[in-house]
């Protein structure tokens, strides 16, 4: 695929990874039997992919691959887990891949239920298609008319072979046949729309619930209704009894409360209310066990156990997470693996990076926790704080105290948490003298020694708390820091400084220790929010006209200005080094802004407005909250692990939508072209052997090569062995004997080529090397690259001797000489490779110095390089004079 900077798919910094947080929705979850292992298992649907639970730990074991659409309906039998997602429906293996698809209905599914080898499914225009699950092939249709049978249930009741119980929306009842396609019985109904349809542990007997709150226990062998049951909380949305010995029946409702009626006494014996904050999606007794199992559209998923005297429910295990939309995100420590989130339903929570099973939750904040604890409220909603709208945390003191702080909706208290505890803290802080109720908390932040907390307020008063005892330690200004509403507090990483900025336009500095004012300043336009990155000193400020300031707090100056978002500016995220600023913005943008060269390096658009974002202390994730979703979304940096461009995007960039990851961390293997190339934006710079004629240039050649060249001597001479290493004289297998009547031992001969030489005299036989060859062609077409292409592929000691045999004495010849010195010179003309130039020039004088005076064409070559080194080097001491001058005075000047 081409790519250029206008035509690029999705972000080049950010890959979407997974999203945390997420444990289930509206649809009814699947319970399954594994008779390989002798387990239960629970699946609960999340978006477009669904989890399956082990029901003994409720410990995730597997997450399947994501569908294209949200899955609007699942069904599972011993094998396989059935999802539909719009007019299609797949079969799933091993709880993650699509094994089968089946494709043929013309609206959107909404009832499954396997059958043996086959499955049934129902769309909403109440056509009924019974399919065959290893062929994918139709094996019947069946279609209904609306007006008068629109299915809402379906069941196959226990030992009725081959048939089907279809309930509908106008209140009646049809019993198929479906291997002869035969409508056996129509049960009339009770005039009420069906529900729900729910196989009774005894033969011939069947629940049916209806939109009025009624539960109808029927024998469908001979039409009779054998008692009825009235719930009050609305339609009934899911039904299951108990197998384990006990005769109850459980209720759910759209109210999040479950009644269990007794069915021997035919009375009402329990309510579990609240037992979600939504409507019960779902309920399921575990078979032969006193265990129920729920899930709710408030995303979570709970089991109860009922082993109480009197038959009452008690919650065993459960994974939750939000029940609504975030309002705040932030990272917890410095290691990047758990993320503080704060929701709409009044809760603080800890998610993990790593593994959900290191997930907590801080719970609800209570307005007097003692007196609940006390009283033994069973009801806390009355006592419950509104939800948290901003926080802040450090870890340097957890251990001790709190070490959340953190300001409620409408409230001018704000509240302490333990993160270790996972329970709200010891204090309230608030100003004792303030009664007014129209003045609430704005903004919060906590020192990096985690022993102060400094809260702004509406009023525009600004005021520090110690954490430990919960103490007013004193306020900035002398009635009220501002005189607007506080937009931000910021403390720097050694309390000394404190910026504060309000609603009115002002920026302010205070002494953090005496609380006096040190500078002031107005912006442009009303501030939003406030970020400081402590490290590196630079504070982010996001304003009401879009547009973004960045600060430097030394020098107290804007020292970068970026516009470009087309809506309110939600949050802000530096990254670790403090060189990239994150900014999200209710224009559905993510932007990256690079701070060193003041340009926008990355953008990409999202389907939800994101309302938070936080990058990790160790650059790894980029962590988002959007509106209306209730997960956390990771996006992996890409610059960790590949090669990604930092150009500047142009000025009629337009980013595509990007989709917000999944569950399933299959995302990150899925990467897109753009990731799997080194980058289409980053251009290959081929590097030309000379910048530019005027520039000296040197060789590539390691200092090896020609550092030493004039010291050669010095090192041979320091190597060389004092005495020729002696071969060992090895002693024969058989030692000689001399023959004779008296055997004797044979002397060893001396070996008399020891001491001849080995060295071959030549003479007048030796034939001039390559090198000198090249120089001779030289002095014909002044060409001389060849020659010193050979040169630099010789070591030290093969430079010596080529420039030794140049010499007429070892059978060189004045001309070579000249052609050297000829070569040397367009060397330093051309101004490359003038190291090399230098060491070779001064290693050719100091082997041929006494016979150059006596050669006047030698004489004359070496006057025209004298007058060439003296012009460069004069050239390259003024720069060096230069340089050397700007540093001294950088090192002892007073900036």
């Amino acid at each position: 695929m081409e790519r250029d900077l206008g035509g690029r798919t999705a972000s080049a910094l950010f890959a979407g990874f997974r999203a945390l947080g997420l444990f289930s929705n509206d649809i009814p979850h699947v319970v399954r039997f594994s008779s390989l292992k002798r387990r239960f298992y629970v699946t609960t649907c999340v978006g477009k992919s669904f989890h399956t639970y082990d029901v003994q730990k409720l410990s995730l074991v597997a997450v399947s691959n994501s569908v294209p659409q949200d899955i609007c309906c699942m069904a599972a039998d011993g094998r396989l887990v059935f999802a539909a997602y719009g007019k299609v429906f797949s079969a799933f293996a091993r709880n993650k891949e699509v094994v089968h698809t089946f494709v043929g209905h013309k609206a959107e599914i909404h009832l499954l239920q396997p059958f043996g080898d086959h499955i049934i499914s129902v769309d909403t225009n109440s056509v009924l298609i019974i399919w065959h699950i290893y062929s994918e092939e139709e094996y019947l249709q069946l279609t209904f008319d609306e007006s008068v049978f629109k299915i809402s249930a379906i069941l196959h009741p226990s030992t009725y072979l081959n048939k089907i119980l279809l309930g509908s929306e106008q209140g009646s009842l049809q019993l198929w046949n479906i291997k002869s396609n035969k409508l056996l019985y129509t049960f009339p109904g009770w005039k009420v729309g069906v529900t729900a349809l729910q196989q009774a542990p005894a033969v011939d007997v069947v629940a049916v619930g209806l939109v009025s709150g009624q539960v109808i226990i029927h024998n469908i062998k001979f039409d009779e209704t054998l008692m009825t049951f009235r719930q009050d909380w609305g339609p009934i949305t899911s039904i299951s009894f108990r197998t384990d010995g006990h005769p109850v029946m459980a209720a759910g409702s759209p109210c999040g409360h479950i009644g269990l009626w007794d069915l021997e006494d035919k009375k009402l014996i329990n309510q579990m209310r609240n037992a979600h904050s939504t409507a019960i999606a779902g309920l399921t007794f575990l078979h032969r066990e006193p265990l129920l199992i729920t899930n709710g559209a408030d995303n979570a998923l709970r089991i109860w156990i009922f082993d109480g005297p009197v038959g009452e429910g008690r919650l065993l295990r459960f994974r939750m997470g939000h029940s609504a939309p975030l309002t705040k995100i932030r990272y917890y420590g410095q290691n990047g693996q758990q993320i503080l989130s704060a929701s709409q339903d009044g809760t603080l929570q800890s998610f993990s990076t790593i593994h959900e099973k290191f997930n907590k939750s801080l719970g609800h904040g209570l307005i007097n926790k003692k007196r609940v604890k006390r009283k033994g409220l069973q009801n806390t909603m009355s006592v419950r704080l509104p939800p948290i709208t901003k926080f802040a945390s450090e870890e340097a003191r957890e251990s001790e105290w709190d070490g959340i702080i953190a300001c409620h909706q409408g409230k001018l208290s704000c509240s302490t948490w333990n993160y270790q505890r996972s329970t709200i803290g010891t204090y309230f802080l608030k100003p004792k003298e303030l009664k007014t109720d129209d003045i609430t908390a704005t903004a919060v932040d906590i020192t990096s020694c985690g022993n102060f907390a400094v809260i702004g307020l509406s009023s525009g008063t600004v005021d520090v708390y110690n954490m430990q005892s919960g103490i007013h330690r004193g306020t900035f200004g002398k009635e009220q820091a501002h005189k607007g509403s506080v937009r931000g507090v910021a403390v720097d990483g050694l309390n000394q400084l404190t910026i504060t900025t309000g609603s009115e336009g002002l920026l302010k500095f205070w002494n953090f220790k005496n609380k006096i004012l040190i500078h002031s300043m107005s912006l442009d336009s009303s501030p939003n929010m406030m970020l400081l990155h402590r490290d590196s000193g630079i504070l982010g400020l996001a304003l009401d006209d879009f547009s973004i300031s960045v600060m430097d707090i030394e020098t107290r100056k804007v020292v970068r200005e970026f516009p470009g978002h087309q809506g309110q500016i939600n949050d802000m995220a530096f990254s670790p080094d403090g060189r990239w600023l994150i900014s999200a913005s209710m224009d559905c943008c993510i932007k990256t802004w690079d701070l060193p060269s003041g340009c926008l390096i990355d953008c990409f658009l999202l389907d939800s407005a994101p309302l938070n974002v936080t990058m990790s202390p160790t650059g790894d994730f980029l962590a988002s909250s959007h509106v209306d979703h209730l997960g956390i979304y990771l996006w992996s940096n890409i610059s960790l692990y590949s090669v990604v461009s930092l150009r500047a995007l142009p000025a009629d960039y337009v980013p595509s939508v990007v989709m917000l990851p999944g569950t399933c961390q299959t995302q990150d293997v899925e990467l897109s072209e753009e990731t799997i190339d080194p980058s289409d934006e980053m251009i290959v710079y081929d590097s030309p052997e000379q910048l530019n004629e005027q520039l000296v240039t040197l060789s590539l050649l390691p200092e090896s090569r020609w550092k030493n060249l004039l010291n050669l001597d010095v090192i041979k001479k320091k190597n060389k062995p004092k005495e020729p290493p002696k071969a060992p004289k090895s002693a024969p297998f058989f030692i000689p004997t001399i023959p004779g009547l008296v055997p004797r031992y044979a002397a060893p001969e001396q070996d008399t080529e020891a001491q001849q030489s080995k060295v071959v005299n030549l003479g007048i036989l030796a034939q001039k090397s390559e090198f000198c060859l090249k120089l001779e062609e030289g002095l014909v077409n002044n060409i001389y690259d060849p020659a010193l292409s050979l040169l630099k592929e010789l070591g030290p000691s093969g430079i010596e001797t080529e420039l030794r045999s140049l010499s007429p004495d070892f059978g060189g010849s004045v001309e070579v000489m000249q052609s050297f010195l000829k070569m040397i010179g367009m060397m330093l003309d051309r101004k490359r490779d003038f190291e090399l130039a230098q060491a070779y020039l001064a290693l050719f004088l100091k082997l041929h110095l006494k016979m150059l005076p006596s050669e006047s064409i030698l004489l004359e070559e070496l006057t025209k390089l004298s007058s060439q080194v003296e012009k460069n080097w004069i050239h390259l001491q003024s720069l060096f004079n230069q340089s050397m001058c700007v540093l001294n005075y950088i090192k002892s000047a007073l900036l």
